[in-house]
C-alpha cells in the first residue's frame, strides 16, 4: 500500500492523475453544456431534462460524490505538478519565457493554475445557486409528464435577467475557454496517448473543442437574457 501511495503520487503518477481526472472533466463539461442547450428551446425541454437527472436517485447522488473527488484530486494533482515545477525552477534559477516550436507552451498553459482556482470557485457557487437553491417549497413549481416538479426554468431565467450574473458569467466562460484550451490537449499528452505525428493534430483538436464547448456555454445568458420570457407562477409572461 506505501508503495503504491508512493507512485501514485510521484511526479509521473501526479501527472497522470492529472491526466484521468482532467478527461473525466471533461467528459463531465462536454455532458453538462449539452444539457445546458435546451435551456435555448424552452422551459419544458429543460425541466424535463432536469427532471430527468432529479429521478435517478440515489444514482444521482453518487454521481455528484463522483464528481466532488473528481474535482479535488484534478484541482490537487494539478497544483502539486504546479508547485513541484515552480520549485525546480527556483532551484535552477530560471526564468521562463515563451517557446519556440515545437514546445506547446502559450498563455493558456502558463495560466491554468489561475484559471482553474477561478472555475473551481465558480463551480461552487454555481452549484449552491442552482442546485440547493429554491425549489417547490419556495413556488418554483411546474408539471412534468403531469406531475409537480421544481421549476429549475425558473431560476435560471430569473438569474439571467440580471445583468451583473449574465455578464459574470460570460467571463467565467471565456477563462473556461481558456482552461480547455491547453486542458484538453494536456490531459491526453499527460496520459501518454499522443504519438509524435497525433500532437500537432491533438493541439488543433483541442482548440476546437475548446471554442465550441465555452461558446456553447456563453451564448445561453446573453439568449435568456434579451428573449427568454420572464417566468411568473402559473405561466409565462413578458418582462415588463
Amino acid at each position: 500500500m506505501a508503495s503504491a501511495r508512493f507512485h501514485l503520487w510521484s511526479s509521473i503518477g501526479k501527472k497522470l492523475l492529472t491526466g484521468l481526472t482532467g478527461v473525466g472533466l471533461i467528459a463531465f463539461v462536454v455532458a453538462h453544456v449539452a444539457g445546458n442547450l435546451s435551456l435555448l428551446v424552452g422551459g419544458p425541454a429543460f425541466n424535463a431534462y432536469a427532471q430527468k437527472l432529479h429521478d435517478l436517485g440515489a444514482l444521482l447522488i453518487v454521481a455528484e460524490l463522483g464528481l466532488v473527488a473528481l474535482f479535488g484530486l484534478h484541482a490537487l494533482s494539478a497544483v502539486t505538478v504546479w508547485w513541484d515545477g515552480r520549485q525546480a525552477r527556483a532551484e535552477r534559477n530560471t526564468v521562463v519565457a515563451t517557446k519556440g516550436p515545437p514546445s506547446r507552451q502559450t498563455w493558456a498553459s502558463r495560466t491554468m493554475i489561475l484559471t482553474g482556482g477561478i472555475l473551481l470557485v465558480f463551480v461552487v457557487l454555481h452549484v449552491i445557486h442552482f442546485r440547493f437553491g429554491p425549489g417547490v417549497a419556495q413556488g418554483y413549481v411546474t408539471t412534468v409528464k403531469g406531475e409537480q416538479a421544481r421549476d429549475l426554468y425558473k431560476l435560471v431565467v430569473e438569474t439571467f435577467k440580471q445583468p451583473v450574473p449574465v455578464i459574470a458569467y460570460m467571463a467565467v466562460m471565456l477563462l473556461l475557454g481558456f482552461h480547455l484550451r491547453h486542458g484538453v490537449w494536456s490531459a491526453f499528452q499527460s496520459l501518454g496517448a499522443l504519438t509524435p505525428g497525433l500532437r500537432g493534430f491533438a493541439f488543433s483538436a483541442a482548440a476546437v473543442v475548446a471554442v465550441v464547448v465555452a461558446l456553447a456555454f456563453f451564448v445561453i445568458p446573453p439568449y435568456i437574457f434579451l428573449f427568454a420570457p420572464a417566468v411568473t407562477t402559473g405561466g409565462l409572461a413578458m418582462v415588463p
